[in-house]
C-alpha cells in the first residue's frame, strides 16, 4: 500500500492538502510513531511538492468506510452526469471552505455545500462569485453552507494567520512555498514583501527567527490590520512593520536596503520590478512570481528589469497551476550590482 512519510510537524498541513486534493486514502488509517507521520495516498506523485516527504511502501490498517471525497456524499441527491463536472479540490482556511463551482451548477450549489460542510467539519462553506478583483485584492464570495462566519484563525507550519476572506485574499495553497521562501532567509537579513495581503509571508519568515526586520506592505487597509494582528499573535511585533499603501510610494526614497523582496503578485508584479530592483542591496534575492506557461518568459522578463546588473537565477518553481497550461511560477533570483 502506497504512502508518505511525513515530518510530524508537517503532518497537518500535508493531510490538509490531501484533503483538498482529494488523494487522501480514506480506506486506511494513518499512522504515527514519535517523530513521523505514515498517511495512505492515492497517488504518490504528489510527494515532489512537499520537503522532506518520501514514498514508501507500507501495510496500513483498513479503516471503516467513509467518503473519499465530498461529492461521494452527493451520489444520491445531484444527477451523475452533473456530479461529474463538480471540482472535488476546494480552499480550507481556517473554519471555512471556499468552492469554485461553475455557472451551470449554482442550481445545486447548497446541496454540494452542506456535502463540503459535513465532509471537512468546518463552520462555513462559500462559494466563489468572482475572481480576484481591483488594488484590494478581494473577491465576491456566498454563503452555500453554514454559519456565516468569514474571519477566521488559519494555521500552518506553526503559525497562525488570522484573516477575513472577505475583505483579504488568502490563499492556504502557498503554505510550501512560504516556508521555501522563510528558510533563505540568513540571521540579521532585512524583508520586504511588497504585497502583504494579511502578511502569511512575513509571519512565516519571522517564525524562523533570522530576519532583523520585515517590511509588509499592502494597499488595503483591512490587510494592514491584519498584519498588526498577525504579528501580535505571532509575537513578531518587533520585527514586523506594517506598511499602509502603495508600495510605490513607500518606495519612493529608498533605495538598496532590502536583502529579500518577496513579490507575490502573479497577475501584475512585473509592473514593480524596478522598484524591487531599486530596493533590493546587492547580492540580495529577489523571490518573483508571474502567471506563465514556461520559465523563460518570467526569467527573461527579471533579467531585463535588472540590467546591466547580474542576475543568477537560483530556484524556479511552479507554485500552483492557475489553468490547463498556466501556471503560478516563482522565479529566485539573486541580483549582483557590484
Amino acid at each position: 500500500m502506497k504512502g508518505l512519510k511525513v515530518p510530524k510537524k508537517k503532518a497537518n498541513d500535508i493531510i490538509r492538502i490531501l484533503t483538498e486534493k482529494s488523494l487522501l486514502n480514506r480506506d486506511y488509517r494513518i499512522k504515527r510513531d514519535e517523530s513521523h507521520v505514515y498517511i495512505p495516498v492515492i497517488d504518490t506523485g504528489i510527494a515532489g511538492e512537499f520537503d522532506d516527504v518520501e514514498v514508501i511502501d507500507d501495510v496500513f490498517e483498513r479503516s471503516k468506510r467513509s467518503p473519499r471525497s465530498f461529492t461521494d456524499m452527493l451520489k444520491s441527491r445531484i444527477p451523475e452526469d452533473v456530479l461529474a463536472s463538480i471540482r472535488r479540490s476546494f480552499d480550507i482556511i481556517g473554519d471555512t471552505v471556499i468552492l469554485e463551482i461553475p455557472e451551470e451548477l449554482h442550481e445545486y450549489r447548497h446541496a454540494i455545500g452542506e456535502a463540503a460542510l459535513k465532509f471537512t467539519g468546518r463552520s462555513a462553506v462559500y462559494m466563489k462569485r468572482s475572481g480576484v478583483k481591483g488594488v484590494t485584492r478581494t473577491r465576491d464570495l456566498e454563503l452555500i453552507a453554514g454559519s456565516p462566519v468569514s474571519e477566521t484563525v488559519h494555521r500552518e507550519y506553526g503559525s497562525r494567520i488570522k484573516v477575513d476572506i472577505r475583505s483579504v485574499y488568502f490563499s492556504p495553497r502557498l503554505a510550501n512555498e512560504r516556508e521555501i521562501v522563510a528558510r533563505q532567509v540568513k540571521e540579521g537579513d532585512v524583508v520586504l514583501d511588497m504585497f502583504a495581503g494579511a502578511g502569511p509571508f512575513a509571519v512565516a519568515v519571522a517564525r524562523h527567527g533570522k530576519a532583523s526586520r520585515i517590511y509588509a506592505v499592502d494597499i488595503n487597509p483591512a490587510a494592514v490590520g491584519y498584519i498588526r494582528e498577525n504579528a501580535r499573535l505571532n509575537r513578531a511585533e518587533d520585527i514586523i512593520v506594517p506598511v499602509e499603501g502603495d508600495v510605490q510610494d513607500f518606495l519612493n526614497d529608498k533605495e538598496c536596503f532590502a536583502d529579500h523582496v518577496i513579490m507575490n503578485l502573479p497577475g501584475t508584479a512585473c509592473e514593480f520590478l524596478d522598484d524591487a530592483i531599486r530596493a533590493v542591496r546587492d547580492g540580495g534575492i529577489i523571490h518573483y512570481y508571474e502567471f506563465s506557461r514556461d520559465f523563460e518568459t518570467p526569467v527573461k522578463r527579471l533579467r531585463d528589469a535588472a540590467a546591466p546588473f547580474k542576475v543568477e537565477i537560483l530556484d524556479r518553481r511552479r507554485v500552483k497551476s492557475r489553468s490547463p497550461g498556466v501556471w503560478h511560477i516563482g522565479i529566485d533570483a539573486r541580483i549582483k550590482k557590484g
